[in-house]
């Protein structure tokens, strides 16, 4: 993952550099005030030719479907089979934030998941729904592969909703492998449905007290249960194992630090 501390500019010398290793992913960030989801991946899409490049995660309150299916559509066309869109609620104080605030959540999340599926597929959409209008809308130009759609996710029902409507669920830094065959259970899928664990990564020891808190209070959780690959290189090469051995189908590494191609590549050495 490309962090979201990291300037900008740094994302085409990062991108660059990973696509001539092993690795088979990059995610990039769309967090409030730190940069776009859409044009993130865009531009590292454009500078590399293997990766597949992750968006996580789009805010549903923030992306009319229809332009979110068009967004997707245009990068899917453009670089087919290189792309994994993900959705989710949005942190709820920043929806707030900027007015974007829903009464119901899930129900966003779901008719949008539902209805830019349906337009990546090439399908005309009407739905008069709870919280998505739509109608008698297309593509121009829908992909011929359709980018798979996955929710960016934690609650209970967000699990099992992520495994009733979309093909992967993302849950975020800190979820551990004890934590994931409870997960798997929620979100009720068969298996071709992905399950994205993102980890933060720091292979200079321990990850910074402040941001272990911060995330423990994001998950509702005690700072000692936020899972980390930190420590060395070999420490953080067994949690990403560990994770891959409890159920997850992708590990997308955050390094914590100004360096983050040296843990990645320390990572990489340990595996």
């Amino acid at each position: 993952m490309f962090d979201r501390d990291l300037p900008p500019e740094r994302l085409v010398p990062f991108a660059r550099a990973l696509d001539e290793t092993v690795v088979d992913d990059l995610w990039v960030v769309e967090d409030l005030g730190w940069t776009g989801g859409i044009s993130a991946a865009a531009t590292a899409l454009a500078v590399t030719s293997r990766l597949r490049v992750g968006i996580g995660i789009t805010p549903a309150p923030l992306r009319n479907p229809m332009l979110l299916a068009m967004e997707l559509a245009n990068l899917a066309r453009l670089h087919p089979g290189r792309l994994a869109a993900g959705i989710g609620h949005g942190v709820p104080e920043w929806m707030r934030q900027v007015g974007a605030a829903v009464p119901s959540p899930l129900t966003l999340l779901e008719e949008t998941i539902t209805s830019v599926r349906a337009l990546l597929r090439g399908e005309t959409v009407t739905l008069d729904g709870r919280a998505v209008r739509l109608d008698g809308v297309s593509l121009v130009h829908p992909p011929a592969v359709p980018p798979p759609v996955l929710a960016g996710v934690k609650g209970p029902r967000s699990l099992a909703l992520s495994g009733r409507v979309a093909q992967g669920t993302i849950v975020p830094e800190g979820v551990g492998p004890a934590d994931l065959p409870g997960i798997v259970e929620r979100i009720g899928a068969d298996g071709d449905h992905e399950l994205v664990v993102f980890t933060y990564l720091h292979t200079g020891g321990e990850v910074d007290r402040s941001l272990v808190e911060g995330q423990a209070g994001f998950l509702g959780i005690a700072p000692e249960d936020v899972a980390t690959a930190s420590g060395t290189p070999q420490e953080a090469a067994a949690q990403v194992k560990a994770l891959w051995a409890a159920g997850a189908s992708t590990v997308a590494v955050r390094p914590i630090g100004q360096e983050p191609l040296e843990q990645v590549t320390a990572l990489l050495s340990a595996l």
